[in-house]
């Protein structure tokens, strides 16, 4: 068969990587792809935009794609699976009506209480003054939330009352027409990433992403610098009860109204010290980097499941194969990131970073007259995989230390919160 995969980020290349191990695919296209999905075996980069959809649709049609996998939430959002179905090809990824799920984080969380699914509680505000009074009447800390696609880095957690108005301002500033403030819940993060068919949900294995810039969770917030699997805080009597409290409970309410969800139902989950399970946030896709940490771990061959969930057909794969042990992905960033950071500047050691038994996934990079040059602000995410999580740790930075471009930035406490 052949696959098409629409993005140009680490989860894009995981995906292909992921696709073209199998016997049943005989070539990937990377639309538009990185420098490393370009040396995949079996794999083509495309020079297309993920939001140039009519191109998009006439490249799949020509090339008869079997498989379409969508990866980042732009294209999802905009409506490329709606465009996609309606000429006949397959395509795993929600429509534009499912994509709201991650497109507004008001229209969640009425979705969210309608369904009765646990979450924080707060209001949705189109001006910044009731917002302001709302956050002083709640106290800090409080959470501020852009109603909006914000590439991971929309959510501002207000440890003072003061830090809450300038999220606040800032986020009408950049534009953002609505935003919500809600409770600070305490406790710890875990990614649940689910497949779902439009009837049936199957969770992956549970992974924990490291958001902030910082060691020790410090400074500004990324698209995230690290993530491993699975994730001790989320066993499987926990993930059974995600199941059935919070995945399919959401599931039942997209289809109750009329939204048939084929793809990556993603839940963003607080864990109290108490025990207690909320959802933070619902993402529509696959994350970034969990799915470096999630898909090395997974046996089922990946075009089965997809293929499954386009199919409406999830039901027979129950349940999916799992590799023993666990996964680290360690995020290398460009020197700025979250802010302003330089492109173009060439990394030496990746071959010699893969013979330390990592495996490296592009993000942020291109390959021009045979050199892999940055072109990001998270450039690679190294993934290890190991009968343990403290060898997978050791195996992923033994890597990293082989790797080497210009200002390149890690943190280096990946994973340490489970051990």
């Amino acid at each position: 068969m052949k696959v098409a995969v629409i993005g140009s980020g680490g989860r894009e290349h995981t995906l292909a990587w992921s696709l073209v191990r199998s016997p049943e695919v005989n070539h990937c296209y990377c639309l538009p792809g990185n420098g490393g999905t370009a040396g995949l075996p079996k794999t083509e980069n495309v020079a297309i935009a993920v939001d140039q959809l009519a191109k998009i649709c006439e490249f799949c049609q020509t090339e008869n794609i079997d498989l379409v996998v969508v990866g980042p939430e732009l294209p999802l959002t905009l409506g490329l699976v709606d465009q996609l179905q309606a000429l006949g090809i397959k395509v795993f990824g929600p429509t534009k009506a499912g994509a709201e799920l991650e497109a507004s984080k008001s229209w969640t969380k009425q979705l969210l209480i309608e369904a009765g699914v646990p979450t924080a509680f707060g209001e949705t505000f189109t001006e910044p003054a009731p917002a302001q009074a709302y956050a002083t009447k709640m106290g800090a800390p409080i959470v501020v939330k852009a109603d909006g696609l914000a590439a991971g880095k929309g959510v501002i957690v207000a440890q003072t009352l003061a830090e809450a108005t300038t999220a606040i301002a800032e986020l009408f500033d950049q534009g953002f027409a609505k935003i919500v403030v809600e409770e600070f819940l305490p406790g710890e993060e875990v990614s649940v990433l689910a497949l779902c068919d439009g009837k049936t949900v199957i969770p992956l294995l549970p992974a924990q992403d490291h958001k902030r810039i910082g060691e020790g969770d410090q400074g500004l917030n990324t698209g995230g610098m690290g993530a491993y699997c699975p994730a001790p805080i989320a066993p499987p009597g926990v993930i059974n009860q995600v199941q059935k409290q919070i995945l399919q409970p959401t599931a039942n309410a997209l289809a109750k109204r009329g939204i048939d969800y084929r793809g990556v139902l993603y839940a963003g989950l607080m864990v109290s010290p108490t025990g207690e399970i909320k959802v933070l946030e619902y993402n529509c896709r696959f994350g970034d980097p969990e799915t470096q940490a999630v898909l090395p771990l997974l046996a089922t061959p990946l075009e089965k499941v997809l293929m499954a969930c386009v199919d409406q057909t999830l039901y027979q794969l129950t349940p999916l194969q799992w590799h023993s042990g666990s996964a680290v992905c360690v995020v290398v960033a460009a020197g700025g990131y979250p802010g302003s950071y330089r492109k173009g500047d060439e990394i030496n050691g990746l071959a010699e970073a893969e013979a330390q038994d990592v495996t490296v996934f592009h993000a942020g990079t291109e390959l021009k007259e045979g050199k892999v040059l940055t072109d990001g602000g998270r450039v690679l995410g190294v993934t290890a995989l190991g009968q343990d999580l403290s060898t997978a740790i050791a195996t992923a930075y033994r890597g990293i230390e082989q790797i080497n471009f210009d200002d390149m930035y890690y943190r280096r406490d990946i994973g340490h919160k489970a051990l």
